[in-house]
């Protein structure tokens, strides 16, 4: 047969490239039950669909070549859900998929075709940060930092990131800067390994203080979520990208709306609690009026007086950030102020409309917010959504004090403000109030303490609100639904075609 030598030898070539770093060490992972990087895409995307870009590609170094099969990261294009994606799959059984000239390359070239074709970005993380001796003396300062896009986020497209391993280096540095980052359970995720930390700070390191999921979910916010295994994690991506457009200048996809979506909201008063004190789960709330079983919290550990969630409203995706008292009575801490605020410019990047549930009794105040820059976080969050261009909804369910009402979307922060009759709108909790202003304790003086509450509490409740117009409408919790139903579907005609101006595009991942 014509060419028989060169197809055998692409047959060769083939079979080196998808044998990866070999049977012994593709069998230990097995064992350990973890998916194996090409075995990680194929969970991930839709069968057949994977076109490789790259599969030849070994080290530049000629004494570790014949080791570097794809050169330790997979990398090309796919469809998730129809859809195609660019993606990168890092191999650790390949030099620990270290970053090299050759793979950077390949990393390099998938984003520039996301970003040039308006396709979402997905990196399954594992790695063990710069390949020695690439990076090494002035020869290896000649050969990083010749992108100058490499970290560059102006969020054409979403950036999704799996934490499946040991992450360092440049597995650390894409999911820092992703939309969304979901951990599994027993990797981690820091700078430096825990052995290069531990001789730097000259003590031992346990790997999960370093960079584990409790702390990247619960401390540092820099995951969304953590799960138990890696199917887990790419079942999480594939949902996360099915709230969002392939690209900023999509509308988000739609879907079908499920059956008895409509039931559950007729029941909130089971949920919310009829005294004022009282705490409720506002997830709960969320769940009642969207599209039945349609929400995923991003975020759910950190920053907890807050929740952040994608959802559907007749099948179209919406952004809730629903105040928690639950959890520090609903009072916004800095976690809760920079979780807001990445989740308001992941929704504006991607025409994601934003929905308010407010409750708030006002910010968390203390020396421990001072010294993480309180003052600095709240004008963030007022920074970004005076800058936000999707619609914004804001539905005001119990307690809205101080500047915390402004910051959650009071007043013209918002195109549509209502109440529920439940509303207060008081500037501090009554009884506080009185204390502060006029110096008076219950236990001191009953008679005087309740009449000076009551005239604090005078002209607080929802009617008044309305009255001056400061909120268009004062509704039944039971037809919020229905509200914000049809009420989106006046505000999304003021976007060309769902399309929002993106004004918040090129704001930092974390700050």
């Amino acid at each position: 047969m014509p060419f028989e030598d060169l197809i055998k030898q692409l047959q060769e070539k083939t079979a080196a490239a998808l044998a990866m770093g070999g049977a012994e060490k593709l069998a230990q992972r097995k064992a350990e039950g973890h998916l194996n990087a090409r075995e990680r895409i194929d969970c991930l995307v839709d069968p057949g669909s994977f076109i490789e870009s790259g599969r030849f590609a070994r080290a530049i170094r000629p004494e570790v070549r014949h080791k570097t099969p794809a050169d330790g990261k997979i990398a090309g294009f796919a469809r998730i859900g129809g859809r195609e994606v660019a993606l990168v799959s890092n191999d650790f059984t390949v030099l620990g998929a270290s970053s090299s000239v050759v793979n950077m390359k390949k990393i390099r070239h998938v984003k520039q075709v996301a970003s040039k074709r308006g396709l979402p970005l997905v990196f399954l993380g594992e790695s063990s940060g710069a390949r020695m001796p690439d990076r090494m003396g002035s020869a290896g300062r000649a050969i990083i930092a010749q992108d100058p896009t490499e970290y560059q986020r102006l969020r054409e497209s979403p950036w999704a990131s799996a934490l499946l391993g040991q992450c360092y280096g440049s597995s650390t540095w894409y999911s820092a800067m992703s939309d969304f980052v979901v951990v599994r359970k027993g990797a981690i995720m820091a700078i430096a390994s825990p052995g290069v930390t531990s001789i730097a700070i000259n003590k031992p390191i346990d790997p999960e203080e370093l960079g584990g999921w409790k702390l990247l979910t619960g401390v540092s916010g820099l995951a969304d979520l953590a799960v138990d295994s890696d199917e887990q994690a790419l079942d999480a991506i594939k949902k996360f990208l099915s709230y969002l457009p392939g690209n900023n200048m999509e509308p988000p996809p739609e879907h079908p709306v499920p059956p008895g979506s409509d039931e559950a909201s007729r029941k909130i008063f089971d949920i919310l609690p009829e005294s004022r004190n009282k705490v409720y789960d506002v997830r709960k709330i969320v769940a009642a009026i969207a599209d039945k079983e349609s929400c995923f919290e991003l975020k759910e550990r950190y920053g907890k007086s807050v929740a952040t969630l994608l959802a559907r409203l007749d099948g179209k995706s919406v952004g809730f950030i629903a105040s928690n008292p639950l959890f520090k009575g609903g009072a916004l801490d800095a976690d809760a102020c920079q979780k807001v605020t990445g989740f308001m410019v992941l929704c504006d990047s991607f025409n994601v409309p934003l929905v308010f549930l407010v409750d708030v009794p006002g910010f968390l105040i203390g020396v421990e917010g001072e010294i993480r820059g309180m003052p600095g976080k709240v004008i963030n969050w007022m920074n970004a959504l005076s800058l936000v261009t999707v619609p914004r909804l804001a539905v005001i369910l119990r307690k809205s004090y101080g500047q915390a009402y402004i910051n959650m979307a009071g007043g013209r922060n918002a195109d549509e403000v209502v109440c529920w009759p439940t509303a207060d709108l008081g500037f501090m909790d009554p009884a506080v109030s009185v204390n502060v202003l006029y110096g008076v304790k219950q236990e001191d003086d009953p008679e005087r303490f309740n009449q000076l509450k009551a005239e604090v509490e005078r002209d607080t409740a929802a009617w008044g609100l309305a009255e001056l117009y400061e909120a268009q409408d004062v509704i039944d919790p039971r037809e919020t639904r229905d509200y914000l139903i049809r009420t989106l579907q006046v505000h999304r005609l003021r976007l060309k075609n769902g399309v929002g101006e993106h004004l918040l595009r090129n704001w930092p991942t974390s700050y």
